[in-house]
């Protein structure tokens, strides 16, 4: 990862903490997108303490898009290459939350803001080709369907079905902007890392956290993918696909319906104002 250049959401805890603090220590420069906090702070410590090259953070509160495009402006604005995006944070609230600018919050955090933060990014990273965006999905995105009138809220919330949705999206996302960037010397792909045990169960009963600790895999293993397609001069050229834990597997059909899919990328489009 000498002289490259990763920009990662969530760089703050859980495998991305891991991940970022891993690419710091192969020779990346590593720039976070987190919330201002103690938090990212220590994380900035761990992280820098095995960096060539001390990280940053930009602030972002990606449950705002006027946020986001402050991000994008912010980066844009301080750098002139993006080797590698890594589309990371996520949320997954155990009430139904609706944004500021009107969309549930799972779907919001887990997608809109980072389909709207990859295509600002986008020329910078045609630009520093060879590139690499890299989403984290999960498994279980192949138990959901796309039901996009759901973006601004479901009737009756269900707390896993809105997250598996928006697992969902990071595949159909990766699989129709691989597409449209064949050629372009950006590659994009997504990745399953695992049952891991993160704070992003912090929503969850305290017994449910606990149980999520001693069954689920830590975050050291669950980056190891994250960092593959980060990273691995063998993924140079591969795009499109999705690798479990990794190794590449099969993904849910419903990314592979061209017209199910091109349908919510428009409304993604629309979601976010582009």
């Amino acid at each position: 990862m000498q002289g490259k250049r990763v920009l990662i959401t969530g760089g703050n805890s859980g495998i991305g903490l891991v991940a970022a603090r891993e690419l710091a220590s192969r020779g990346a420069e590593v720039v976070l997108a987190c919330r201002d906090s103690e938090k990212t702070l220590a994380a900035l410590e761990v992280i820098g303490a095995g960096a060539e090259i001390a990280p940053v953070n930009l602030p972002v509160d990606l449950a705002s898009f006027t946020s986001v495009r402050q991000l994008a402006e912010n980066f844009l604005g301080k750098y002139d290459r993006l080797d590698v995006l890594i589309n990371n944070a996520g949320t997954m609230p155990s009430k139904q939350v609706i944004t500021e600018d009107g969309f549930e919050m799972q779907m919001a955090v887990n997608h809109l803001s980072h389909f709207l933060l990859t295509h600002l990014l986008l020329d910078c990273l045609k630009a520093s080709a060879p590139a690499r965006v890299v989403n984290v999905s999960s498994m279980l995105h192949k138990k959901s369907e796309m039901d996009l009138a759901t973006f601004t809220g479901f009737d009756k919330y269900k707390m896993q079905a809105a997250y598996n949705q928006s697992k969902l999206a990071n595949m159909m996302f990766t699989v129709e902007l691989a597409e449209r960037l064949a050629g372009s010397g950006v590659t994009v792909n997504a990745l399953h890392p695992g049952a891991v045990a993160t704070d992003i169960v912090r929503s969850f009963p305290w017994v449910v956290q606990k149980i999520v600790g001693l069954l689920f895999i830590s975050p050291e293993k669950g980056a190891l993918t994250t960092i593959k397609l980060a990273g691995d001069p063998e993924m140079e050229n591969v795009s499109g696909k999705y690798y479990d834990q990794c190794k590449l597997a099969g993904y849910s059909p419903v990314a592979d319906d061209n017209i199910q899919r091109v349908a919510f990328w428009e409304a993604s489009e629309r979601a976010v104002g582009l």
